[in-house]
């Protein structure tokens, strides 16, 4: 099991905002029925538009166990983030994980 597969703060950490055409009623991946509409070019994903946030797609509990319900259709900005990386290692900081990475002090 990956770090990913355990972690989950940065499903539950940041607003997940993308072009409308990523959803798959405009021939792209993202299930429309798990976003809303942010302007007429961007929408989200539904829960990370709150507080406290915590991604419609996202599965089990954070820093224990994990998974994403649409994994191989998650927007740009999910496959964009990567395990480690300064992005990864703040997000774990919010939910008192330790860091990962070694790119830059929180």
């Amino acid at each position: 099991m990956s770090e990913c597969q355990r972690c989950g703060a940065c499903c539950a950490a940041y607003r997940v905002q993308f072009s409308v055409y990523e959803l798959d009623d405009a021939g792209g991946t993202v299930p429309v029925a798990l976003t809303e509409p942010v302007n007429g070019a961007t929408c989200r994903m539904r829960g990370t538009g709150e507080v406290p946030i915590r991604c419609v797609a996202l599965t089990g509990v954070v820093g224990q166990s994990v998974g994403c319900s649409i994994y191989l259709q998650r927007a740009a900005p999910c496959r964009e983030l990567t395990e480690g990386s300064y992005a990864c290692d703040k997000a774990r900081a919010r939910h008192g994980l330790p860091a990962l990475g070694d790119d830059l002090p929180l």
